[in-house]
């Protein structure tokens, strides 16, 4: 580490040009040519190997995350540390083996600190010491049957044509050794086989962004990767490195919120604040959900914003819905009563008298209240300005039945965009009757 960077290349791509260069100017020739070798220098935090008594280190990871290069370095680091060690090579072919994890730019050959000799013949690495690297192609599981291994590195497993078989028959062959372990490296899948892998006891997980490795990655991949695929579920998966699950009788899919995603929405049009107090204790044990929606000129409805708060008094997430209110020149706030009644008013116009406060109440199961909702989406009658994660995650997670099986034990940002959506383009919510005078 380096002033807090993950390694001395982070460092130095941190500098100004001119910095940059004095920097080096000041490095001996043979500590240069080990700065931009040696992998274990040039490695970022999430391709160093993690502390622990691990027998499987899977790496799920964004595309340029490095994830061949972690994976090259710890196959050469354990063939030096272990005198006559076999190891596993396996990719998804024999020609992914030998083209990516042997040849490739982040291969074995190009990362280790003295390339091993090659026995094409055997499609094998010999290290001086008689550590011995074999690879094998996940095409064909049975070919893993028979040889042990010390260690292993599976690359790319989500693209295998068989990987259950193939890991199966790895597991039963790492028997060789103190301490048999493995390396698995993929860009995830929303895969169930690799969902459990990564929940199994002895497995440890590091995640990583495409833009985790940028000191290695030119500034335009880069810029182009987010321009294309930035704000979209495939950006989240290939970029992001993360699952992004679709659930059976899922009121909305992923593709058809990529579908509904614009570049800008109107900057003028009625524009709803939905409210979703929090409940518990004080009123600060969930998120008060706050999203911001706005009906265009062209009758659609565009969310703007996601302001949702956790932790906060109830005089705490009023004020936030108030300084919402005023930055989006808010022409009605709806807030649901339920919980804590005439008090969610009461704490709203205390912080601004002048609120446009609507208390409403619910009669119905969230996920009841908010069909008409998606179905509005499938319309195509709504849009998102952008992408909005966590409050996407939720509106996947509410199942046609009633069931939420998203993340946090409450959908609070999903409801209080359906409180808003249904003010705005369904017709006034039910609110509870008040006294008008004549």
């Amino acid at each position: 580490m380096t002033d807090g960077f993950p390694s001395p290349l982070d460092y130095l791509g941190s500098l100004t040009p001119t910095a940059r260069d004095a920097a080096i100017a000041n490095v001996p020739e043979a500590q240069l040519r080990k700065l931009f070798t040696a992998a274990d220098i040039r490695s970022h935090e999430g391709q160093v190997a993690p502390d622990g008594d691990w027998t499987t280190w899977l790496i799920l990871a964004g595309r340029g995350f490095g994830k061949t290069f972690a994976g090259a370095a710890w196959i050469d680091a354990q063939a030096r540390s272990v005198a006559g060690a076999r190891l596993a090579l396996i990719g998804a072919t024999l020609h992914d083996a030998r083209s990516i994890m042997v040849d490739g730019d982040a291969g074995v050959l190009a990362v280790a600190r003295v390339p091993p000799l090659v026995d094409v013949t055997k499609r094998q690495l010999r290290w001086t010491n008689g550590a011995i690297a074999t690879w094998f192609g996940a095409a064909e599981p049975d070919s893993l049957r028979g040889p042990s291994f010390d260690f292993a590195w599976g690359d790319e497993i989500a693209k295998w044509d068989a990987p259950e078989a193939a890991l199966a028959n790895l597991d039963m062959a790492l028997r060789r050794g103190d301490r048999p372990r493995r390396v698995l490296t993929t860009t995830p899948r929303p895969l169930a086989w690799l969902q459990a892998l990564a929940a199994r006891d002895g497995v440890i997980v590091t995640r990583g962004r495409t833009i985790d490795n940028r000191v290695n990655l030119p500034p335009a991949y880069i810029a182009g990767l987010m321009r294309d695929y930035g704000g979209t579920r495939l950006g989240r998966q290939e970029l992001g490195g993360e699952f992004v699950v679709d659930l059976d009788g899922a009121l909305w899919t992923r593709d058809l919120l990529d579908r509904c995603r614009v570049a800008a929405a109107p900057a003028v049009g009625r524009t709803v604040i939905g409210v979703g107090p929090p409940g518990g204790e004080g009123g600060k044990a969930d998120a008060c959900g706050i999203v911001v929606v706005r009906l265009g000129p062209d009758g659609r409805g565009y969310v703007l914003a996601d302001r949702t708060v956790r932790g906060l008094s109830p005089n705490g997430w009023a004020r936030v819905v108030a300084t919402v209110a005023s930055e989006f020149a808010a022409d009605r706030i709806v807030a649901e009563g339920n919980v804590g009644g005439a008090l969610v008013v009461s704490i709203l116009r205390s912080v601004d008298p002048h609120s446009p406060v609507r208390k409403v109440h619910a009669v119905v199961g969230k996920v009841a209240r908010a069909e008409p909702v998606a179905a509005l989406y499938e319309q195509g009658r709504v849009a998102h300005d952008g992408m909005f994660v966590d409050l996407e995650d939720q509106m996947c997670g509410l199942l046609i039945g009633g069931a939420y099986a998203g993340p946090g034990r409450s959908p609070d940002r999903a409801d209080a965009l359906v409180w808003a959506l249904t003010e705005l383009m369904l017709g006034p919510v039910r609110a509870d009757p008040g006294v008008r005078s004549l």
